[in-house]
């Protein structure tokens, strides 16, 4: 339905939706009545509701724009927040209603129910998930069916990606570095001796959480050896690449056999960009990088950051060869060669390092934490291969493998997930689907001795960490979120401009500097157009003088001004029309506030409806 256009019509979308209580609005709206406070916008509305722990961001945002059905998937879960979304669906944030746990699913879109390979790959990722139980790997709990959409249930955890963590404070220092590659391989042994290469290994699917945990993210390309079954790649993806191209091992490139040596590769360029901030191959485009990660050796990492110590630099070497023979043979000689770097914990990371929870969200994180215990911070969990298991085994096959499959590919998206379809709807009937876990293979049997040096080093490193935090540190109260995308909280239209041009955006009357506070929207706009400009993107501006205080512009993609010449339409023919456009919100200049400029992009023709 059309957006709520006065604060009564929002108030009673939110009592439609039965988010908040009917009790809790009326003592909100009682109390406004009394104080005489009552908001002039919806959006101060929001940011009341936000605050009081009423609303989350997410919901706001869609009872802002008329959305208040379902937010609930079936009778289990409410969806609470959008966290993040890319080519297998979106990940959303969501409270299970009897248990009050936080869960994140993912859900693949009904339209992609349509592509034969999508619905079978998403199982798939289930299956792999659901074959993993260790604390350095992300935990599936469940796949499920509501009407048409289909959705993997997994752990919530509270924390950030290490892609946003060194986008925040820049390189980590050599001891939190090590301790986070040490936990990633401590997940891949797990992996590994249970037949499974994850091969997407990435610093955008390492999850730090508040402790200083790390959790693997995103068995969505994981292959299972000796798993005739797990044919999807070879049925869809025979001619592009697995994984991502700043990160991929050379065999993965070349359609050769894969086993864990390609995720310690991918391990280690995620190594050198937590020390450097840099990739092992800034410059090129993806052919190019292809190439030289078989032919070109990165900067040498002392030659970035010269504290390195050359130890250290000899193990990025090592884990990076281009010859599968000439790295770490597993995860767990890795970890043996960590040892002198990671027997000291470390601190957790910043508040400031972390996302921030809305109130509602919170509530039910701090119930959480009452009955959950995390891992302990700079640590990792007892396991049977730590430290010294694989040190003097020659590598052997991952269970299960026989003759590898070649891995043809598909095209893999990038780290910034972009938001889906706001259009989007929660499909309709359809039976419940159940997917039988694959059970988890048992671990390989370890030498006495190794247990014995595993047991003794956890032992030591207990003792450091419990000497090391004997004096309780001052808790920070500042609350901690996904490490997905997080969406930006519902802000304060300002007050329209007296020059702005006043357009209709899905459906309502506003002034075009009130969208400077809607970045990254998806709209639908309607304005005459005026005047026509720019060179390589058109823009259809809402005012004649582009450089005008308050001009509006709808832009136009080269493939949406080819796709109108297709059906006999130029730019110029739409001047002096009405026309009604679907886009994103995108500010124009650097100086936007100031003159109150701003445009929607439009990326194909199907989204321009000519209204007279």
């Amino acid at each position: 339905m059309p957006a709520p256009s006065t604060v009564a019509e929002f108030l009673d979308l939110v009592r439609r939706s039965t988010i908040v209580s009917s009790d809790k609005l009326d003592a909100r709206i009682n109390e406004w009545n009394r104080t005489g406070t009552l908001p002039n916008t919806n959006e101060k509305a929001a940011n009341q509701f936000i605050r009081d722990g009423l609303l989350t961001n997410f919901q706001a945002k869609q009872l802002l724009q008329g959305r208040w059905r379902r937010f609930m998937l079936g009778s289990k879960y409410k969806l609470l927040e959008l966290l993040g979304a890319g080519g297998m669906g979106a990940v959303y944030l969501c409270e299970h209603i009897f248990m009050r746990r936080l869960v994140a699913l993912k859900v693949l879109p009904v339209d992609k129910l349509a592509e034969p390979s999508m619905l079978e790959r998403f199982y798939r990722e289930a299956r792999a998930s659901a074959a993993l139980d260790h604390p350095n790997i992300v935990r599936a709990y469940d796949i499920d069916q509501f009407d048409k959409l289909h959705f993997l249930v997994m752990e919530y955890v509270e924390g950030s990606s290490l892609q946003e963590i060194i986008a925040k404070s820049g390189p980590l220092s050599i001891e939190r570095a090590c301790h986070y590659i040490a936990q990633s391989a401590n997940g891949l042994q797990h992996a590994h001796e249970a037949g499974m290469v994850h091969r997407d290994i990435k610093p955008g699917n390492l999850l730090v959480d508040k402790t200083g945990a790390v959790k693997i993210l995103d068995m969505g390309l994981a292959r299972f050896f000796g798993n005739k079954s797990d044919n999807v790649t070879e049925k869809y993806d025979e001619r592009s690449v697995l994984g991502t191209a700043d990160y991929l091992a050379p065999e993965q490139a070349l359609n050769q056999p894969l086993d864990i040596r390609a995720d310690i590769y991918s391990l280690g360029g995620t190594f050198y960009f937590l020390l450097t901030g840099q990739l092992l191959f800034p410059e090129g485009n993806v052919a190019q990088k292809l190439v030289w990660h078989q032919r070109k050796d990165p900067t040498p990492v002392r030659q970035i950051r010269s504290d390195i110590p050359v130890k250290i630099e000899a193990i990025i070497i090592k884990m990076l060869a281009k010859k599968a023979v000439d790295r770490f043979q597993t995860p767990a000689e890795l970890l043996l060669a960590l040892t002198p770097w990671i027997s000291s914990p470390i601190m957790p990371p910043t508040a400031q390092e972390m996302p921030q929870l809305c109130p509602a969200v919170v509530a039910i994180s701090r119930q959480n934490e009452s009955v959950n215990t995390p891992v302990t911070a700079g640590t990792m969990a007892p396991m049977p291969m730590m430290p010294g298991t694989a040190q003097s085994r020659p590598h052997t096959p991952a269970r299960g493998y026989s003759q590898p499959e070649t891995e043809p590919a598909v095209s893999r998206r990038t780290a910034t997930l972009p938001e889906p379809d706001e259009n989007e709807s929660f499909g309709e009937d359809d039976p419940s689907a159940d997917v039988v876990p694959t059970p988890k293979l048992p671990s390989k049997g370890v030498p006495l001795v190794a247990i014995i040096a595993g047991v003794v080093a956890l032992a030591v490193a207990l003792g450091s960490y419990f000497a090391f935090f004997a004096t309780p540190a001052s808790t920070s109260t500042t609350p901690i979120i996904s490490p997905f995308t997080n969406p930006e909280p519902v802000k304060e239209e300002p007050e329209p401009d007296e020059n702005a041009v006043m357009i209709k955006v899905n459906g309502r009357e506003i002034a075009s500097n009130v969208l400077l506070t809607r970045d990254g929207e998806l709209v639908n706009v309607e304005f005459v157009v005026l005047s026509k400009g720019g060179m390589t993107n058109v823009y259809l501006n809402c005012r004649a003088n582009f450089q005008d205080k308050g001009n509006f512009a709808a832009k136009l993609t080269p493939e949406a001004i080819k796709e109108l010449k297709s059906k006999n339409i130029e730019p110029n023919d739409l001047v002096g029309k009405r026309i009604k456009v679907r886009g994103t919100i995108e500010k124009t200049k650097s100086n936007e506030r100031e003159t109150g400029s701003t445009h929607v992009t439009v990326r194909s023709a199907d989204e321009i409806e000519i209204l007279e």
